[in-house]
């Protein structure tokens, strides 16, 4: 028996980036679920709104989401065609992220972002704060175990959850830091090889493909507490106009 693809997707207002609109990535994974495929690209035209029913437009494998007539987000099948680091010891990148940690969180332009926000309290937001890990040049590592937030209530993170794990650190390579304008999501591709688990140890780590004007590209990797690459993603970010 087939599932009922869904008509509408609602985000609840946890679930934030920026203050009043949905996290990029955690948007980008609803919709690729709706998708379907293996390898997913999805592009955000609008920011996502918070607690209002989306539609859901189906063209051919392609998939929109729509607010009225305002089209919000739209994706399908795509190749995600990037090189992958070996994974880095976990007491490394947690000795990194611990000493790096104020570059982070001093000048962060979102802070109540549900994945990477620092004014989020544990249990409330993902608390996921990559920083450069000495000796890997570009290569930035964040630890992340994921709790009853992330569940899906049979001990594996909600898709749309691992998505937005592998959201907010491919910022870190390309971004501002208070230097600059803020960044916003534009578009994410990404590959879910395997189910993530609940409360298992994970690392992520995050690199810089390429910086054009405003036009920021970068990727990150998931791995699991054995160092085994479970999940992938490609991101573009814009960086806001002053």
């Amino acid at each position: 028996m087939t599932a009922s693809l869904p008509e509408t997707l609602t985000i609840p207002a946890r679930f934030n980036g920026p203050p009043g609109s949905a996290n990029g990535g955690y948007t980008c994974g609803l919709v690729a679920q709706v998708v379907g495929a293996e390898e997913v690209e999805v592009s955000l035209r609008k920011p996502p709104p918070l607690d209002k029913p989306l539609d859901v437009v189906h063209e051919g494998e392609r998939v929109e989401l729509r607010d009225g007539e305002a089209l919000v987000a739209e994706g399908g099948p795509t190749d995600l065609l990037i090189d992958v680091p070996d994974a880095v010891p976990r007491g490394e990148v947690a000795a990194a992220e611990e000493s790096g940690r104020e570059i982070w969180t001093a000048a962060h332009p979102f802070p109540s972002c549900v994945v990477c926000g620092p004014a989020r309290e544990a249990g409330d937001g993902m608390r996921i704060f990559p920083a450069p890990l000495p000796g890997r040049e570009g290569l930035y590592g964040a630890c992340w175990t994921p709790g009853e937030l992330e569940s899906d209530g049979d001990g594996w993170v909600r898709p749309e959850l691992a998505w937005a794990a592998l959201d907010c650190p491919t910022s870190a390579p390309v971004a501002n830091f208070g230097e600059g304008p803020p960044m916003v999501l534009a578009s994410l591709a990404a590959r879910l090889g395997c189910p993530v688990r609940v409360g298992e140890p994970h690392t992520i780590l995050s690199w810089g493909l390429e910086v054009d004007g405003r036009k920021r590209r970068a990727a990150a990797a998931l791995y699991d507490s054995d160092g085994v690459l479970t999940c992938a993603s490609r991101a573009l970010w814009i960086e806001l106009r002053q």
